[in-house]
């Protein structure tokens, strides 16, 4: 466990959903499965899943991300581990909800040892960050940070004028991971790592070019020290600047889990785990080769499914964040009195 400055974790955090069931019959209206739910569990999703993770193996974790004052946004709060501080950005608009739906039996889609499969996903919300002026402690977080990992879920917090210029800033002193989205804006210039997945890197670099010499374009493109582009159950590719080839980090065949394996979170564990190994002060390889291993194992492992917490749970959790947060602003008053 990593302790001293804090690992700053900025971008769009999002509250995913599970809806576990089985599908026996088809709809009469619709040649669609009939999911009869069994279970629903609820998890941080995007930079809420980035800081749950990195704070594995950080002991000081700080999420940087705007927050909705909804019942889904208290929720999502709530899910939060509580040595992870929250630094609120300005926010307009809904939580945005990611509702996947997944089933067994004979009408959902192929199921490996009895590993539900993806029927469809429910997404729902609107909210953003805004460009309103930030409040000191997000300057203060990130002008702190010993590394900082920037998960963008093209919700506006990577594309706020004075974040991008407080990373840009910070990036000559730490380590910045930028975890980009197709939705969202270049990386600042000088990240230590940016790490897009397969997808993401053809569409940023159309055409057939080989992964390396995609690394590579994007490298110069971003102003990047390096590029590492994920390619799943393959490992990655990585190109830093200034060295003469791509170096392959491949995984090998006997830690790769099934084909039809989950992977949703998969990226955010890279990312981070390439993150804490940099504010370890691993070099750029060593980083990624540990953010394969760490991702192929939380694949392995369940992957995001297995930090999501039953409905009751959840529920009760609600309940004491709820009660903690009505004291905390009863005793701001009373102080300010």
């Amino acid at each position: 466990m990593i302790s001293g400055a804090p690992l700053v974790v900025v971008g769009d955090a999002l509250l995913d959903i599970e809806v576990v069931g089985r599908a026996d019959r088809h709809s009469p209206d619709a040649p669609v499965p009939v999911v009869d739910v069994t279970a629903r569990s609820f998890r941080p999703g995007g930079a809420g899943l980035a800081a749950l993770l990195s704070a594995r193996d950080v002991d000081d974790v700080v999420l940087v991300a705007g927050f909705a004052d909804d019942s889904a946004g208290e929720r999502l709060r709530a899910l939060l581990p509580k040595g992870i501080r929250l630094v609120r950005l300005p926010f307009a608009g809904s939580t945005v909800c990611k509702e996947r739906v997944r089933a067994v039996g004979p009408c959902a889609g192929p199921s490996v040892d009895g590993v539900p499969a993806p029927i469809t996903r429910l997404d729902s919300g609107d909210g953003r960050v805004t460009d309103e002026p930030l409040d000191e402690d997000v300057r203060t977080a990130i002008g702190s940070a010993r590394a900082v990992l920037i998960a963008d879920y093209g919700r506006g917090a990577a594309a706020h004028p004075e974040i991008r210029a407080l990373i840009e800033a910070r990036a000559r002193r730490a380590p910045v991971v930028w975890d980009p989205h197709p939705r969202g804006p270049e990386p600042v210039r000088g990240a230590a790592l940016v790490t897009p997945n397969r997808d993401e890197a053809e569409r940023f670099v159309p055409g057939g070019t080989e992964f390396g010499s995609r690394a590579r374009t994007l490298t110069d493109r971003w102003a990047a020290k390096a590029v590492a582009v994920t390619l799943g159950a393959e490992g990655a590719v990585l190109y830093c600047r200034g060295l003469p080839g791509v170096v392959p980090v491949p995984l090998p065949v006997e830690r790769r889990a099934s084909a039809n394996a989950d992977t949703c979170g998969a990226g955010d564990r890279f990312a981070s785990a390439a993150a804490v190994a940099m504010a370890d002060g691993a070099g750029t390889e060593k980083s990624v080769r540990h953010a394969v291993a760490s991702a192929a194992e939380f694949v392995r492992a369940g992957a995001a499914s297995a930090f999501a917490i039953t409905q009751t749970e959840a529920a009760m959790r609600l309940r004491v964040f709820a009660t903690e947060s009505a004291h905390t602003a009863r005793n701001e008053v009373r102080n300010e009195g």
